[in-house]
């Protein structure tokens, strides 16, 4: 068992990693105060190829293993977890599940510019009264000759705003008594389908999301994903790649947190001396290490099981997930602790990284829906 990485892997952690200091981490406080959306460094890491980076080279992509996607975005979420996430939904729920489920044209009008980083990519399933019960929708698509007909409002849309590419679920019948759910991908732009409202969010402040309206959408048949009913098979085929991403993004979060904690704990002092001899301090730094260390080695686990196509492969996501993000939210909250008052000014990043780090439980699947998926997946086997 080798827990190095490889050269090409450890090349995109070195290039990722200087790109998101150098262009990133300067102007993250800034973004998110203004609440900010991060173009120019979105434009810096398409140039890197990262927009489209599990993606074949033959539909533009970067062509790199899950591996060194968990890589990459941990380094970017280190410097900002806004403009992690944007690459994370972009990636995983917009560009994989189009390579997974597309047809050839679907490939080539939509996936090849998404690849690039031309445009950028959404992901529309929640809605208002639907969140983990993602069934539980009521858009609904009427079948109109060659086209299908939309209305409905879907909710919490990362990129909502500024992407161009949609993957949107709705209901287009019922089978054996159960709703009949269907992917559409709808460009941004079309008629009917517009931005309802802009979340003022808690944290993840510089990437967008908003609340989507479709009245009377009409989308062409050629633009179904997956085919009639298999809506939440192409949803579901999606998140091994997004828990993945978020595991990573959870873990470049607590990283960050972990090293300004100790960084400052070395520069404070109290009684006398620097409050990082007290042992009380010391034992919360071994403790964030050691926990963090764990979440990176369950990430990376996943992503290998993603890239040689284990069968577990989603049960480990979600293991990966959980801890991650369970664990950048008790870092975070411990990096405050050691800062002491300091933490809870704005003056001092810790205060950024737990507020970005308390939607990470949320999204992509609650800690409640790991469990139930992490539980599904031992007693199946």
């Amino acid at each position: 068992m080798n827990f190095e990485l490889s050269e090409e892997q450890q090349m995109v952690r070195n290039s990722v990693g200087e790109f998101a200091r150098n262009e990133i981490a300067p102007v993250a406080r800034e973004y998110d105060e203004a609440e900010k959306f991060p173009q120019r460094q979105l434009e810096g890491l398409a140039e890197l190829g990262l927009l489209g980076m599990i993606i074949p080279e033959e539909y533009g992509g970067a062509g790199f293993d899950a591996v060194s996607y968990a890589v990459a975005l941990e380094e970017i979420a280190k410097a900002d977890s806004s403009v992690a996430v944007i690459v994370s939904v972009t990636n995983s729920v917009c560009c994989y599940p189009i390579l997974c489920f597309g047809t050839e044209e679907q490939k080539l009008k939509y996936l090849v510019p998404l690849a690039k980083g031309e445009k950028l990519g959404a992901f529309c399933l929640s809605e208002p009264q639907a969140g983990s019960d993602a069934v539980g929708l009521k858009t609904r698509a009427i079948e109109d000759g060659d086209f299908y007909i939309l209305n409905g409002t879907k909710s919490w849309v990362t990129n909502g705003s500024e992407a161009e590419v949609f993957i949107v679920m709705a209901i287009t019948g019922e089978r054996d008594g159960k709703k009949e759910i269907t992917s559409f991908i709808i460009e941004g732009g079309t008629a009917g389908f517009t931005v309802a409202s802009h979340e003022h969010k808690m944290g993840q402040r510089a990437s967008q999301t908003n609340e989507m309206s479709l009245v009377d959408v009409r989308v062409p048949k050629e633009n179904i994903l997956g085919g009639i009913g298999n809506g939440m098979k192409v949803a579901f085929g999606s998140l091994d790649n997004g828990r993945i991403g978020i595991a990573a993004l959870s873990v470049g979060i607590a990283q960050a947190a972990l090293e300004e904690a100790v960084k400052y704990s070395k520069d404070r002092i109290a009684f006398g001396k620097p409050i990082s001899e007290f042992q009380a301090v010391q034992h919360k730094l071994a403790d964030m290490a050691t926990n963090t260390e764990a979440a990176r080695l369950l990430t990376l686990r996943a992503a290998a099981m993603k890239d040689a196509n284990h069968k577990q492969t989603g049960t480990a996501a979600s293991m990966a997930k959980l801890y991650a993000s369970e664990n950048a939210n008790r870092v975070c909250a411990d990096a405050i602790q050691i800062h002491g008052g300091n933490g809870y000014s704005r003056h001092y990043n810790v205060e950024k990284y737990y507020r970005d780090a308390r939607i990470t439980t949320i999204y992509e699947g609650t800690s409640e829906i790991q469990r139930i998926v992490i539980s599904r997946g031992i007693l199946k086997d």
